[in-house]
């Protein structure tokens, strides 16, 4: 019979692993190596601390590898930059700022829409085209390190929700949520960083540009629509028919070859240029990870030790989250605070997965691991420091309006659960 002494020992050497493991991969994020690396490390820690053997290796890293998970996802990786490539070939996000400033003749908008629709394309060196459109339409109404902050802050809004980021992608698979009911529940707060924006920067700004607007309105209408149709269309297709991303992409590849009238000269470094060997290895480490932190037991065993905490879980993985993706990125914190929080929290549905991805997501505007944050700082000069400070306001206003927003989705779900249930006890 295991004694309460035993079980209190369990929890604690799980809880010295685990820390352990956390502690292999942020000393290798320390000497700046790749996120890969970084992961790997913690995969030889777990491997170490609970006992592996070799032949259990080789297994679980060929699931992890060869799953139909992982393969969905590079697939979507690759076709996903494919079609940016695409894109960028014709100048359509260009044209698509250019009109929407002759739309709206508005600073303001400009400031926040145009770097908006650059982030629309998965790719860190996206924020350099956003910064001189940021440029000429503040003027000298923002500061240096306010127009780093406006064109990074702007530029990433999308990362929040749109299943066309690699992180999004990760998070739903981890946590099996349905995709739809995500960016649905997500909206409310992509309008509350919208909102932060304005609030603290962006008003600042004339909203007059001092050009004469468009004279024709339409003209403008059709250039946003020929820009962007493909991803909109994209996007309309994952969400409306739920399919798998690179189902919906591939398509949409083959009908702009067609539309936009692309070579086969054209397309054929395309190819090889949408292969990004980064990305696909990072993902292919992470969900070994997954493997072999289920393979380890702790997951099943999480629940248990965390009922022992007198913290509220929620808030314990909220906090591991946040603090991840500041120290390991958003694909790290993802792959380690999600498995452990479903485990520990099986029915939190959309509602954990929207608390989680939000603190994720505003952890990652102010972390040295964020590539983006790097590029655009050293385009303006701005040190690293100074956007943080820039940035600190708004990341405390949104973890406190998403914790709440967070709970008053768990309580509406909670209402709708009770009323379903008085519903099928009055039928019967």
């Amino acid at each position: 019979m295991t004694s309460y002494a035993d079980i209190e020992r369990g929890y604690l050497m799980d809880i010295i692993k685990l820390l352990l493991i956390f502690a292999s991969i942020a000393l290798v994020m320390k000497f700046n190596k790749p996120l890969y690396m970084s992961i790997a490390a913690g995969i030889a820690a777990a491997i170490a601390l609970y006992g592996i053997n070799a032949a259990e290796v080789l297994r679980l890293m060929a699931i992890g590898t060869f799953s139909k998970a992982t393969l969905y996802l590079v697939l979507a990786f690759y076709s996903i930059t494919f079609l940016q490539r695409m894109m960028e070939k014709r100048g359509h996000i260009v044209l698509a700022e250019k009109s929407l400033n002759n739309l709206f003749n508005n600073r303001r908008i400009n400031v926040m829409i145009a770097p908006f629709i650059i982030g629309l394309l998965p790719s860190a060196g996206a924020v350099l085209i956003a910064a001189p459109i940021v440029d000429n339409s503040v003027g000298d109404y923002l500061n240096k390190e306010e127009r780093t902050f406006a064109t990074s802050y702007y530029r990433h809004v999308s990362e929040a929700f749109l299943p066309t980021y690699s992180s999004v992608l990760l998070a739903l698979n981890l946590s099996g949520v349905d995709m739809t009911s995500f960016v649905l529940a997500m909206l409310p707060m992509v309008v509350v960083l919208f909102l932060l924006g304005y609030l603290f920067y962006i008003r600042k700004i004339p909203r007059d540009t001092g050009m004469p607007p468009s004279d024709d309105k339409m003209k403008e209408i059709k250039n946003i629509i020929v820009s962007l149709w493909a991803i909109a269309l994209s996007i309309t297709i994952i969400l409306v028919f739920k399919i798998t991303v690179h189902l919906a992409v591939i398509p949409v590849i083959v009908l702009s070859f067609l539309l936009n009238k692309f070579s086969f000269e054209e397309i054929k470094p395309m190819f090889k240029s949408a292969f990004e060997a980064k990305l696909i290895i990072n993902t292919i480490i992470i969900m070994i990870f997954k493997e072999v932190l289920a393979f380890t037991g702790l997951i099943e065993r999480l629940p248990d030790h965390l009922s022992m905490l007198p913290v509220p879980s929620i808030v314990i993985f909220a906090l591991v989250a946040f603090l991840g993706a500041l120290v390991a990125g958003s694909q790290g914190s993802i792959a380690l605070a999600i498995p452990l929080a479903y485990a520990a929290i099986p029915d939190g549905g959309v509602v954990l997965l929207v608390l989680i991805m939000s603190m994720i997501y505003i952890s990652m505007q102010i972390s040295p691991m964020h590539i983006c944050l790097s590029i655009i700082t050293e385009h303006y000069g701005t040190p690293f420091i100074d956007l943080v400070k820039k940035t600190m306001p708004i990341v405390i206003a949104f973890v406190i309006i998403s914790s709440a927003y967070s709970y008053l989705l768990y309580l509406s779900h909670r209402l709708k659960r009770k009323m379903f249930r008085r519903f099928c006890q009055m039928c019967l």
